[in-house]
């Protein structure tokens, strides 16, 4: 899962992304330029997989992974290049979530790009931007629709779709925010379009306003309220705070958390409402070698989860041994479940779901 961070400069964007790096399990710092993002690798938070190695005994612990991009460079006027936007805008392009972080906080010291705070007028100086650079390419496919209307009058109905897209662009709204059928999004999502990705907003609030308020101050609410209307998540985080947990071992996290009276971090909130957002699960693997997760979209049939695995157990697939990570733990191991009938045998239709332990029986 790749997510793109975004925002305007002194937003507490690179703050984040700093951050964020640190606590990766293992990162990818490309060198800096103005071009090529920063990339950052970071370990999904997973305590089943702690208890699991303990229950196999396994000599290794693999958490799936997300990889967070951060996207600097968008300022007004970046659609038409400015910043060398265009660029950034390609990199936006090959992620599957956008992350727009958002000030929420007064600070004299910190000056704002554009003079003042104001969460709503941010959000909208770099939605603007991707939805200028979304009309170009819906523009152009008009033009390619409208010939082959002449010829294929079974045209008209993507033209119609593509014209209402246009509209809502025009009218400064994110295409997200269109009630699409099942149909006409898989039709819009091959377009690329920015301004349909799926956004999280990250609200970045004082220190003061987290530990008081929870960091529900009125600038986060007004990002709430946005929120709503583009079916968008939204995340209340201490950019600040997050650089302080980055530096602490897993114990004295845990123990910085309680202190300041937080049940976890705002990555792991984060990386949260980025599953929740792609709809996307964990199914697991376990023995004596290695505990592992796996990430999958929710509805993936078993066959295709195997080919997470690798592309053979999906081609030679025979069945999957089932069991759910609840039932399993309650049994207290993988023999005892066996005796009390919990596994199952599931078969090609069957839906992996959230939690379960699979073992693969596959012939190439």
């Amino acid at each position: 899962m790749k997510l793109g961070i975004v925002g305007l400069p002194n937003v507490g964007k690179s703050t984040l992304f700093n951050a964020i790096t640190k606590a990766g399990a293992e990162s990818a710092n490309y060198p800096f330029c103005t071009i090529e993002p920063n990339v950052g690798v970071v370990s999904v938070p997973d305590k089943r997989l702690d208890v699991l190695q303990q229950m196999y005994d396994s000599k290794k612990l693999v958490p799936t992974a997300i990889e967070f991009y951060d996207i600097a460079g968008l300022v007004k006027g970046a659609s038409k290049g400015e910043g060398l936007g265009n660029k950034f805008l390609s990199h936006i392009r090959e992620v599957a979530a956008i992350v727009h972080v958002v000030r929420c906080f007064e600070d004299q010291n910190i000056v704002h790009v554009e003079g003042t705070v104001g969460p709503l007028r941010d959000i909208e100086t770099i939605n603007l931007e991707l939805i200028f650079s979304d009309l170009e390419v819906i523009e152009r496919r008009i033009q390619k629709t409208q010939k082959m209307v002449k010829s294929d009058k079974s045209a008209q109905a993507e033209l119609d779709l593509l014209n209402l897209i246009k509209d809502t662009l025009e009218g400064g709204k994110s295409v997200r925010a269109l009630d699409l059928s099942t149909e006409e999004q898989e039709f819009v999502k091959s377009f690329g379009l920015l301004s349909y990705k799926p956004i999280i907003y990250v609200a970045n609030v004082s220190e003061e306003d987290l530990l008081e308020n929870n960091g529900d101050n009125s600038l986060v609410q007004q990002v709430r309220e946005h929120a709503k209307c583009e079916n968008a998540e939204v995340v209340v985080v201490c950019a600040k705070i997050e650089s302080e947990i980055s530096e602490l071992d897993d114990s004295e996290k845990l123990e910085f958390l309680q202190e300041i009276g937080l049940e976890e971090s705002g990555l792991d909130r984060l990386i949260k409402a980025g599953y929740k957002l792609l709809g996307l699960i964990s199914f697991l693997t376990a023995g004596p070698q290695e505990v592992r997760a796996w990430t999958i979209r929710k509805g993936t049939k078993a066959p295709q989860a195997a080919g997470k695995i690798h592309s053979d157990i999906e081609r030679g697939f025979i069945r999957a041994e089932v069991i759910a990570y609840d039932e399993l733990v309650a049994a207290g191991s993988i023999n005892a479940a066996k005796d009390k009938g919990l596994l199952r045998l599931e078969g090609k239709e069957y839906e992996v779901k959230d939690g379960d332990v699979i073992l693969f029986r596959f012939n190439v």
